[in-house]
């Protein structure tokens, strides 16, 4: 007796995991995105402190984890897809069309997303916009595939996993395929996701972080890059705080000579990656305060680098007043590198990386 290892049941059963997993991974993308890009309607609290740090985590490994679970279950219809009558009568037509915007929009977000973890940009298109647009593509995909297909999966998940055709030798049975399955999504995870949680660093032998860099965090932005190092190490160099006519400007000497803070918070970046540091430096709230600002004012922050996506940044009121929201001078007890955002930077709890403006030149309250 001979197991069929294709067939719904095995389908059926991976495809509920994936479901959870695309899922996970659409609403902490969601998180993510208005985070970066709020509506007004949005709301996202200051605490607990590694909040982001958990939702982004969370979007990369569970997108990690959705690529060998997509695989198997492609091979599990694969068959399906070329059984005749390849064209068929309209309702066939159109669930063969929905299912290649599935798998077309399923592709595409797992090989961007995974391509842009490893920073390694081999499109021509602004991956964040495309990312975000297609993720509706996706979601609506597997919705209204779950709708077509609810009774055959109900079905499904009733089939005994060890049935068999009758003729030939035992071979392996569609219970191997899915402990194959859950074991392939365990190691995809295993040897990633130490780039978000500290104790799976050692064995996460793919994590395109290791956790280390400049004074013990990582970069994803030099100086270099920025083209910032010349402005930065100038004896000229400035930070302007405004508030309408008000004005305000500091030295690095006056930043050092305000009273110092010191905050353990960690770094969290859209890639999945994150660490803790102590950061050193002056209270955002007391900078602010010295030209009059309102405790409900968002506040912009402008770096020294030429105008970019990132370069100015808005930072809402709750974390421009909370306490634990810095202008960082020094990280782990010694002066910011330069990649790290000497001569000052911007470090808040439960934001991402890529909106703690590095090299600040200007705070401007709106």
């Amino acid at each position: 007796m001979r197991t069929s290892l294709r067939g719904t049941a095995v389908t059926a059963r991976v495809g509920v995991v994936l479901g959870v997993a695309i899922a996970v991974c659409f609403l902490t993308g969601l998180i993510s995105h208005f985070i970066q890009h709020p509506e007004p309607w949005f709301w996202w609290p200051t605490r607990p402190v590694w909040l982001y740090r958990f939702t982004q985590g969370l979007h990369v490994i569970s997108g990690i984890a959705a690529i060998p679970l997509l695989v198997v279950k492609l091979w599990s219809v694969w068959p399906k897809l070329f059984e005749r009558p390849v064209i068929g009568g309209v309702v066939r037509q159109l669930e063969r069309a929905s299912i290649l915007v599935l798998m077309a929009s399923m592709l595409f977000q797992l090989s961007t997303g995974l391509l842009n973890i490893a920073q390694w940009y081999a499109f021509d298109f602004f991956f964040t916009t495309a990312h975000y647009a297609m993720s509706y593509v996706a979601a609506g995909a597997v919705l209204v595939h779950i709708g077509v297909k609810l009774p055959v999966i109900r079905r499904a998940l009733d089939e005994p996993l060890d049935s068999v055709e009758q003729g030939g030798s035992v071979g392996p049975s569609r219970r191997t395929v899915l402990r194959g399955t859950w074991l392939a999504v365990g190691l995809a995870t295993l040897v990633t996701a130490g780039q978000t949680v500290p104790l799976l660093r050692r064995v996460s032998v793919l994590a395109p972080r290791t956790g280390e860099g400049p004074q013990g965090v990582p970069i994803n932005r030099s100086a270099i890059a920025a083209g910032v190092v010349r402005a930065a190490r100038s004896p000229d160099y400035r930070l302007t705080v405004t508030n309408g006519d008000r004005n305000q400007v500091f030295t690095v000497a006056d930043l050092q000579a305000m009273p110092q803070t010191t905050r353990r918070l960690p770094i969290a970046c859209v890639e999945g990656w994150s660490a803790n540091a102590d950061w050193t430096g002056v209270v955002l709230a007391d900078l602010v305060a010295t030209v009059g600002a309102s405790a409900d004012s968002d506040v912009r922050m402008v770096s020294l680098e030429r105008p970019g996506p990132y370069s100015r940044t808005v930072l809402p009121a709750r974390h421009a007043r909370d306490d634990m929201t810095l202008i960082a001078l020094k990280i782990n007890g010694e002066t910011l590198n330069l990649d790290h955002g000497y001569p000052c930077r911007l470090i808040a709890p439960t934001r991402p990386g890529v909106l703690q403006t590095k090299w600040l030149t200007r705070i401007e309250v709106l």
